[in-house]
């Protein structure tokens, strides 16, 4: 079986490392200043000219940060029609100077250059672009999709969960499990798959802590230690309140996760207000987005197959009305969705 070809990159790289570098502690190739993707080329303002390989983390560090700048869009931030959450350039420019000097902070502590040790995994590992034997499912003949393969940080991948080890949602685990506690009921189909899917989500993680031993040390530190690599370069795709919510948990929790001095990104009274309504616009486009997932039996991209296109169209109509219904009756109440709003929020070009 084979996979899509990758776009050959428009960036040279060089041939090899001198032969002065540590090779241990270099960073091979970050994907995302090639991304070739379906609708990214447009996300970049201009190429990065970092775009390693880089010698050590924090020359990596500075990679990412670069990268971030080079999506911005050199036209006049006015001329962007978005969302507050959005953030136009100069917040962008803001955030990305503030990740960097949290970064120059980060990684100073012991803990995260441990948990930076570089490391080659699968960037998407999926069940998708697994292959298995017919006659032994058991066996593993095949797995396609290593076009986006790179060296990265541990910690770069030591959160990531496949799908064949993802939790459900929590909860439909928890009304799953209620039902099947009341009067001693004989667990449904649903429990039982929820049963496996928590021994397969264990099993992995412990498969995980203990014998891929490059990613240990980032599986047992907090996840909020490393969103800001993780977010900064996409800052201009995700939007600038995303990047900015993981640098307020962060600062809040600086002192707690024991780092030392204070954080950078501390926010006034005033930011943090208008912050938290921009995070709750964010948050509901995201819920909106999952609904749309789930109920249009399709990806969060929108595609859904040919063979089901009218059903899905169909579909559409029936979610859009009631999201517009919806925020009607709430503008009826007084509240701050209106029907304007809700028509800025929906996600998908089609209405």
């Amino acid at each position: 079986m084979g996979s899509k070809p990758c776009t050959p990159s428009p960036h040279p790289l060089p041939n090899r490392l001198s032969q002065d570098s540590d090779s241990k502690d270099t960073v091979q190739r970050y994907p995302v200043f090639w991304n070739r993707s379906p609708g990214e080329p447009e996300l970049y303002g201009g190429p990065s000219r970092n775009c390693g390989p880089w010698k050590n983390f924090p020359i990596y560090c500075l990679g990412l940060i670069e990268a971030g700048f080079s999506r911005l869009p050199k036209q006049d931030a006015g001329n962007f029609d978005s969302l507050p959450h959005q953030g136009s350039v100069e917040d962008h420019i803001r955030l990305l100077k503030i990740s960097q000097e949290v970064m120059q902070k980060l990684i100073s502590d012991k803990r995260i250059q441990d948990a930076a040790t570089p490391a080659l995994l699968h960037p998407d590992f999926h069940k998708r672009n697994i292959y298995v034997s017919p006659e032994d499912p058991t066996t593993i003949t095949g797995i396609i999709d290593w076009q986006s393969a790179s060296i990265e940080p541990a910690f770069i991948y030591a959160n990531e969960t496949p799908d064949f080890a993802a939790l459900p949602d929590p909860d439909l685990e928890e009304i799953l499990l209620e039902n099947d506690s009341e009067d001693h009921k004989p667990p449904t189909p649903q429990s039982k798959e929820l049963k496996d899917a928590s021994i397969c989500h264990q099993t992995y993680d412990v498969c995980m802590k203990g014998l891929t031993l490059r990613l240990r040390p980032a599986r047992l530190l907090d996840p909020t230690l490393f969103r800001v690599f993780q977010y900064c370069h996409t800052s201009w795709r995700d939007n600038a309140t995303a990047l900015r919510q993981e640098l307020v948990e962060l600062s809040a929790r600086w002192t707690e996760m024991g780092l030392q001095g204070s954080c950078p990104a501390s926010l006034k009274e005033e930011e943090l207000k208008k912050h938290a309504q921009d995070y709750e616009d964010f948050e509901t486009v995201q819920r909106l987005k999952l609904w749309l997932r789930d109920s249009l039996q399709t990806n969060s991209d929108g595609w859904v197959p040919n063979d089901v296109w009218d059903a899905a169209r169909e579909a559409h109509r029936a979610v859009y009305d009631e999201w517009i219904q919806t925020a009607r009756e709430a503008e009826a109440r007084g509240e701050d969705m209106t029907v304007a709003k809700a028509e800025r929020l929906w996600p998908l070009d089609a209405r």
